[in-house]
């Protein structure tokens, strides 16, 4: 018991800010420079406070070229372990706030590992943050109604590098700005505030905001983020005041400017962080042109697929009833995809075309109800709150649990574990801990806690209670042997009087009393299944068990080593048998057969590095595919054997049907299922031609994806393959998708993250990270993916020293370049002339994130095929109305799946009703 009271001494996990927001320069304002040692103000006239004061964390200076704010010039960084990291912020209940988070990561490890962990808001987990770029600013902002005295913002669950933040922001609105009837249940995280027709590059924000929210400007152009701009759009500006007291208050300066159609059009596309989601969408309009008399400025929002939303007209002057002021209309509700495409369009009888001065869409993010006994350990933590254990922060359970409990993994978790063993704890126990229904353990052990032990009735799954070694007087209550489950109850070396309880002698449990000179057994209770331990005799009899437990145990430990060399010997003889043997599973078939089949190898179908393809038909009528090793080499062989072993234990819809082999007069030779329509490389830029239009191609990667998913998730242990190309991937006569080749894939070993090997693939789809290392990882195949899905979208091969001109050799490289200018056109196949153009960029980014250069960054083959799925969703919705309907949308920018509905995000329980009021754009 020693070592782990030491051990729960010296933890020290967590980390706690409690400042209070109206201590800042600005009523409601709180900015704190993580990692800084100094208050400052900055040339905004914002005054940021140094967090020097944290007890947890490490601090760093880090240099980035061109940022000289000095709030980015420190960091605070956490262990990456299972612990959450917390500030908590002190704010005023049922007051609006917009809370800011920030990370720069500067290479502040010298690692240049890129960091992944997720930021929560008390239990509500709030993002997840990707670091992709060692000098780029990630921001995340969130606005909610405080409903508690504090809040937390919490660092967790690290998947590469370790959390750490730059800047934590609060900023707290007044009035009704931003009132929604759904903010008892949801928050809204923001995806986009954009301030159109912008000066600068600069966004807006304080002072010209006094809530200093940061409108992004629309010269900023990111990967997919305001592109396809029509033809004849215009910036213009006014220097006129512009009435802005509508609920939002969006800053004049925003206002001030705006983009017009000239042509009569204004079109954008921009991604939606977290979308498809439910959100809330706004518009801001002031008329700063000066009209003719005759002059009309009426247009519509046209959302693609969804004609109901794009039926209201705005007529700003009349809206706003006068020019330069705020018309706001916007929806409460309204489902939006991730790639959102939009056009204002001006109407049959305007003479001007359609403006916009800003827009905001922001995403309702549901709130967790947090642990089930969070209420109760908040007493708790409150009495202690000096103690370094109780500034923990945030929820008990959720979304890591504190360093002292352990919780269920229910959906609002429960404590099941105390352990506060050698706290420096006094006066009584906490009455709160009698009420934790779901408490199994207790540790109050090696503390100064006096008074009597309390009725624990209200915890009926406690297992095990350790009290000893404080200062408890009184008697043991009779109710702990009403505690059914109770199994250990340690009291000794306390100041306990009277009888032990008789229920608690005929009960199967550990008891320990020595050290209570009081405290007798009485009575005559008792069976052989319990150890009492009451005395010295008790003690001695304790020990001397102990003693035979060790003397006996180095016998034990010879018989595990020689039983696991034992079965080392056979692994290895198992091992060099399957080298020549293959595998007793599969079929084999006898040369004079294969011979018979392929009519003495007629017809070659396909070679490769790994021999030659034939055409076969079985006896029964069954087609084949033969393929004939030319490797003899101790190589070779072993590669034989693997693809064997491999294939005759596999089976799925999505991989290519393995038959039987053969090894016969120094030949090696694999059967297969003959796939009439060949390799998927074929169709793309072979003699087949390209008439494989977009919808199959995504069929084909989710076949294909679905076949590695396998390999991935449903083997035990895990297969990498290892040489994923369009040449391996296979169709049958109904054009459904397979992979092949099995030659060159490894096992991963249990409980390993990699596999250490010798390089191999194929130049072009090898992973780069992997060709470095010589460690294989399963995100080694989704690098591989990640080029077979850029070769579907553009036609091109992954190698190329033509096509993908002079500073590119390869797929990635080029395709990179085009898609993270905004311009996924230049790499669109020209063989494709039917898509739409959401889905397109759906598995344009994906295959982006999957040729990330770490693989810590790709995603899993999983979160791959749900991506495809979803843009297969899309491009058969669009492939609907492009046969059912000739509206004036073009194939670039159908949509089919914006729609309203209820705000249905999780349980019944949560369930929100929206009416027909709120199914219409609302002015405000």
């Amino acid at each position: 018991m020693g070592t782990v009271r030491d051990l729960f001494i010296f933890l020290s996990l967590y980390v706690l800010l409690l400042m209070d927001a109206s201590t800042a320069q600005m009523p409601g304002f709180l900015s704190v420079d993580c990692g800084g040692n100094d208050n400052f103000t900055d040339d905004l006239g914002l005054t940021w406070s140094a967090d020097n004061h944290m007890f947890s964390g490490e601090t760093t200076n880090i240099s980035v070229a061109n940022e000289t704010r000095t709030q980015y010039k420190t960091l605070r960084y956490f262990p990456a372990d299972n612990n959450k990291y917390c500030y908590t912020l002190n704010v005023v209940s049922r007051t609006r706030y917009l809370l800011r988070v920030s990370f720069l990561y500067g290479d502040f490890d010298n690692n240049n590992v890129y960091p992944k962990f997720d930021v929560s808001f008390g239990p509500t987990h709030w993002a997840t943050i990707v670091i992709s770029d060692a000098n780029t600013i990630e921001i995340e902002e969130l606005i909610f109604l405080a409903t508690d005295p504090t809040i937390s913002v919490c660092l967790s669950n690290a998947t590469t590098g370790q959390p750490f933040i730059s800047t934590l922001e609060l900023r707290q609105f007044n009035g009704s700005i931003y009132f929604n009837q759904f903010e008892n249940q949801f928050f809204l995280s923001v995806s986009a505030r954009i301030n159109f027709g912008a000066e600068s590059d600069a966004p807006v924000r304080y002072p010209d905001d006094p809530f200093d929210r940061m409108w992004q400007s629309d010269l900023v152009k990111k990967a997919n983020y305001l592109v396809d701009v029509a033809p004849g759009t215009e910036r213009i500006s006014t220097k006129m005041p512009i009435d802005v007291s509508t609920d939002e208050r969006p800053p004049q300066k925003v206002m001030q400017t705006a983009v017009v159609g000239r042509n009569g059009s204004l079109t954008y596309r921009m991604n939606l962080d977290g979308f498809p989601a439910n959100g809330w969408a706004f518009t801001y309009f002031a008329e700063i042109e000066d009209l003719g008399p005759s002059d009309t400025r009426k247009f519509r929002l046209v959302l693609p697929g969804a004609p109901d939303l794009s039926k209201a007209i705005v007529n700003i002057q009349e809206n706003a009833q006068g020019k330069y002021r705020l018309y706001e209309p916007g929806y409460y509700n309204i489902s939006l995809p991730f790639v959102l495409n939009f056009r204002f369009g001006k109407t049959s009888d305007s003479t001007m075309g359609p403006l916009l001065n800003a827009m905001e869409i922001n995403k309702y993010l549901k709130k967790s109800d947090g642990s089930a006994d969070g209420p109760v350990l908040a007493a708790v933590t409150t009495a202690y709150s000096s103690a370094d254990w109780a500034q923990e922060g945030g929820d008990p359970c959720l979304p890591a649990p504190w360093s002292w409990v352990q919780c269920s993994s229910d959906p609002q978790p429960r404590i099941t574990s105390i352990k506060l063993s050698g706290k420096n704890l006094s006066g009584p126990i906490p009455l709160e801990f009698t009420r934790l229904s779901g408490l199994a353990e207790l540790w109050l052990d090696n503390n100064s806690l006096s008074g009597s032990i309390p009725d624990f009735s209200g915890c009926p799954n406690l297992r095990k209670i350790h009290l000893e070694d404080n200062h408890f007087t009184g008697e043991l209550p009779s109710s702990l042997a009403g505690l059914n489950n109770l199994r250990e109850l340690y009291i000794q070396n306390n100041m306990l009087s009277g009888n032990l309880p008789s229920g608690l002698l005929n009960k199967d449990l550990v008891l320990n009393y020595t050290g209570n000179t009081n405290l007798h057994r009485g009575g005559s209770g008792g069976n052989r299944k319990k150890i009492i331990i009451g005395s010295s005799v008790g003690a001695a009899v304790l020990l001397i068990a102990t003693i035979i437990a060790c003397i006996l145990l180095p016998k034990g430990k010879k018989n595990i080593l020689k039983q696991g060399k034992f079965q080392h010997d056979y692994s290895a003889k198992k091992l060099a048998s399957s080298l020549d043997t293959a595998t007793e599973a599969a079929h084999y078939f006898t040369l004079s057969e294969i011979e018979d089949a392929t009519k003495n190898f007629e017809r070659k179908i396909g070679s490769g590095g790994f021999g030659v393809v034939y055409y076969g038909r079985l006896k029964d009528g069954k087609e084949i595919a033969v393929k004939i090793l030319t490797n003899d080499s101790f190589q070779g062989k072993r590669e034989f054997s693997n693809e064997v072993s491999l294939l005759s234990r596999i089976h799925h819809r999505n991989l290519v049907q393995f038959l039987g082999y053969c090894q016969e007069n120094d030949k090696s030779i694999l059967v297969y299922e003959f796939m009439h329509n060949g390799t998927l490389k074929e169709h793309l830029y072979g003699p087949r031609g390209r008439g494989v239009n977009w919808i199959k191609r995504l069929e084909i990667a989710e076949d294909a994806a679905k076949g590695i998913e396998y390999l991935h998730t449903g083997c035990v242990p895990m297969i990498i393959h290892r040489d994923l190309k369009t040449s391996n991937i296979l169709l049958d006569k109904n054009m459904r998708a397979k992979v092949s080749d099995f030659g060159l894939s490894k096992l991963a070993v249990d409980g390993a993250s990699h596999v250490s090997s010798i390089v191999r693939g194929t130049v072009g789809y090898l992973d780069p990270e992997y060709y470095i290392s010589q460690q294989l990882t399963d995100k080694s195949d989704v690098y591989s993916f990640g080029v077979i899905l850029l070769e579907l979208i553009s036609g091109q091969e992954a190698i190329s020293n033509e096509n993908f001109g002079l500073n590119c050799r390869n797929i990635v490289q080029w395709a990179k370049m085009h898609i993270e200018s905004g311009d996924i056109q230049g790499i669109i196949d020209p063989a494709l002339h039917e898509y739409d153009i959401q889905s397109m960029w759906k598995i344009a980014e994906k295959a982006l994130m999957c040729v990330q250069a770490h693989g810590s960054m790709r995603p899993s083959i999983s979160e791959v095929i749900k991506e495809i799925q979803d843009a297969l969703a899309i491009e058969k919705g669009a492939e609907t109305i492009r046969e059912g309907s000739s509206d004036e949308i073009s194939r670039h920018s159908v949509h089919s799946s914006l729609n309203m509905g209820s705000l249905d995000l999780g349980a019944s329980e949560h369930y929100v009703s929206i009416d027909d009021s709120l199914a219409r754009p609302a002015p405000r």
